[in-house]
């Protein structure tokens, strides 16, 4: 059954319009935020609110159905990030800048990892990291509240 719009309403104002994720603001973006299932309905996660997180299409598509990722630092499978118990700043911090997510903990890491979202996998001027520098340009980004490492 699809999201209602009050409820995705309710999911965007309660990001602060940023992806529950990787913090890019909804409000950079050509178009709107998906519903991401934190609990992935595919593994029997409901569609109430307190299951419900503001992603951007990048961070849904690579985050998929993972429920886990590994971390490289203790060699563990660790949980993915859950927005709706955990809180962002403690696993994250921007650095390089504000270019580059980095994950603190190993859920942190771990997360960064599953979802790649710094797109490392690609050059830094074909990557979520360029857009991210014309960002920090424009003076939206990143998140005011966030912890950043320069």
């Amino acid at each position: 059954m699809p999201i209602p719009d009050s409820t995705r309403q309710i999911i965007r104002e309660r990001a602060g319009f940023l992806c529950e994720y990787c913090h890019s603001s909804e409000r950079l973006s050509a178009s709107r935020f998906t519903i991401d299932h934190v609990i992935p309905a595919s593994l029997g996660g409901s569609d109430h609110i307190d299951n419900l997180a503001l992603a951007c299409r990048r961070c849904n598509e690579r985050r998929y159905n993972f429920v886990a990722g590994f971390d490289v630092e203790t060699q563990q499978i660790v949980p993915v990030f859950n927005p709706r118990k955990q809180d962002w700043a403690e696993h994250f911090i921007w650095t390089a800048g504000g270019t580059v997510v980095k994950g603190v903990t190993p859920i942190g890491r771990a997360t960064c990892d599953r979802f790649d979202l710094n797109d490392m996998r690609y050059p830094e001027g074909d990557s979520i990291r360029s857009t991210r520098q014309f960002w920090i340009q424009t003076g939206l980004h990143p998140p005011s509240l966030d912890p950043i490492k320069i």
